[in-house]
């Protein structure tokens, strides 16, 4: 009975290893997707979504600091961050991209500094694509800014992944990591 569940878990863990990792990489290819799609719309939709988004965290903001701010506050509150919020809309996609692209590659065994460079160049790369791609969307333009912006989302995420990592396989995942 011991062999045999000896077994039954080395063809678990085989079957997990073959079906799940490389679904791993699904999450990164619908967050590329998705920052397509953003960068596909119009400058002038672009910036309506956006400020509708400033407009609402504004709104949100009032409500929890209860500031009882006019509609004509509020405005100056858009117009004073609207800026902000696109910027942080860039550095949280890419960081979102680098936790999607890095879990997995840490998965395959890609640790230390080449995950950092590998994951770091593959969202460094798509960040400049992304750029070049918006040069031929109307009302829109390639920004280094950007970019400097999306590969220091990426770091961070990369980052992210790396400590989340570490503390994963050092705590709960250690069974898991055991040579027999």
């Amino acid at each position: 009975m011991k062999k045999f569940l000896h077994y039954f878990w080395l063809f678990i863990k085989t079957l997990l290893r073959l079906v799940l990792k490389p679904l791993s990489f699904l999450p990164a290819l619908v967050v590329m997707y998705m920052i397509f799609s953003f960068s596909s719309q119009s400058g002038a939709d672009s910036s309506h979504l956006s400020y509708k988004v400033t407009k609402e965290l504004v709104v949100i903001a009032d409500q929890v600091l209860q500031k009882d701010m006019s509609e004509a506050q509020i405005e100056t509150a858009v117009e004073k961050y609207h800026h902000y919020v696109r910027k942080m809309a860039h550095f949280t996609e890419y960081m979102i991209l680098a936790i999607s692209v890095a879990f997995p590659l840490y998965v395959y065994g890609l640790r230390g500094l080449w995950l950092v460079f590998f994951a770091g160049a593959f969202c460094v790369g798509f960040a400049c694509l992304d750029e070049y791609h918006q040069s031929f969307v109307a009302g829109r333009g390639p920004s280094k800014r950007d970019v400097l912006i999306d590969s220091s989302g990426a770091l961070l995420g990369i980052y992210i992944t790396r400590i989340i990592s570490f503390i994963g396989r050092k705590t709960i995942f250690a069974p898991l990591a055991k040579k027999r």
